[in-house]
């Protein structure tokens, strides 16, 4: 007589925990997966200037890969969405930022939603033209030097300021300190906190001594950046300045090299007679009185140089190797000058 075949009893709660069980420990490697990817790329610290532009989640994930910034393009893009899902955080700012392997996703995107964006400091030198300013800004925080150049004008500043500003290039009133700028900031900007710096540090602390003499704070720049340019001694600063007031006074021109200079709009270790006859309202060999503008940007020295000149008799100064000069009264005195110093 054959056997009978007994039914084998399954358990649907068994079946249920059994799926559950393998759904949970598909979950837990999916999110450990995701972790992982979300981690460091590595332990490097030093950090690498990035420049995100405005773009969409895709494309900026695809960069920080590139970058080597974050280890999986897919899972920075479920972060992003998940965090606005959850309304942890607004999207990503455009900026140039600092940014390491070290960095987890979590905090490269913080630093970007918060805009958080890099900084840097950049000195200006006392004596730098803007067209020097331009070059360094270029170099430190990469801004263009034509963008730099075409915003240092007078008819740019929004902020006041305690003098009237020129119309043209803003060359002498950007005043030469050590800032501190976001990269890639906007030139107005820039060239209006310069600006204001110069107000805040000369015109309007020395408001009133300004008003008592006789010129202008147009007229005090550009005086001041013929002296940062011919004084390498600090000590001479006022006698020079007081040789220049001494021949304005006396309608002599005041045949000052540094002008030539930039009239030439190039600097000359030596320069030859042909270049003092340049076509050029700046060439103060051909024209008496100061020039139409300044020919640098001076320093806060200079200009208190210029608002307080020495009182001297002396007309003239000659160059020796070491940058000191020799202050003469007469012509023949100063000729004899010149032939000791060659000599």
């Amino acid at each position: 007589m054959p056997r009978s075949r007994r039914k084998r009893y399954i358990n649907p709660t068994s079946i249920a925990v059994s799926v559950a069980t393998g759904v949970g420990l598909l979950l837990l490697v999916a999110v450990g997966l995701y972790r992982l990817a979300l981690a460091p790329v590595s332990r490097d610290t030093q950090t690498k200037l990035v420049h995100i532009q405005s773009m969409g989640t895709k494309p900026l994930a695809r960069k920080l890969r590139d970058e080597g910034l974050v280890r999986n393009a897919t899972a920075f893009r479920l972060l992003v969405q998940s965090n606005k899902a959850l309304g942890k955080s607004s999207a990503p700012q455009a900026g140039y930022y600092d940014l390491s392997p070290s960095m987890s996703s979590e905090e490269i995107l913080a630093r970007l939603c918060e805009g958080k964006v890099a900084r840097r400091k950049v000195t200006f030198p006392e004596g730098f033209t803007v067209a020097q300013m331009a070059a360094r800004l270029e170099e430190v925080l990469d801004i263009p030097r034509a963008e730099f150049l075409a915003a240092a004008q007078g008819a740019r500043i929004s902020r006041a300021v305690a003098f009237r500003l020129p119309k043209g290039r803003l060359e002498g009133y950007l005043f030469p300190s050590t800032y501190t700028f976001n990269v890639g900031e906007k030139p107005a900007l820039i060239v209006s906190e310069m600006v204001a710096s110069l107000s805040e540090v000369f015109a309007r602390p020395y408001q009133a001594e300004i008003r008592r003499q006789k010129l202008t704070v147009p007229q005090l720049v550009t005086l001041a950046s013929l002296i940062e340019r011919e004084a390498r001694v600090p000590q001479e600063r006022p006698l020079i300045a007081g040789v220049i007031m001494n021949r304005l006074a006396r309608g002599m021109r005041l045949q000052i090299d540094a002008t030539v200079q930039y009239a030439l709009g190039e600097h000359k270790s030596r320069l030859l007679y042909k270049d003092l006859k340049v076509n050029s309202p700046y060439n103060t060999y051909r024209h008496a009185g100061l020039p139409p503008g300044p020919i640098c940007n001076p320093g806060l020295d200079c200009l208190l140089a210029a608002l307080r000149p020495a009182k001297t008799d002396r007309l003239f100064y000659v160059a020796k190797a070491d940058g000191t000069h020799v202050f003469t009264k007469t012509y023949e005195e100063h000729l004899q000058a010149i032939k000791k110093i060659r000599r």
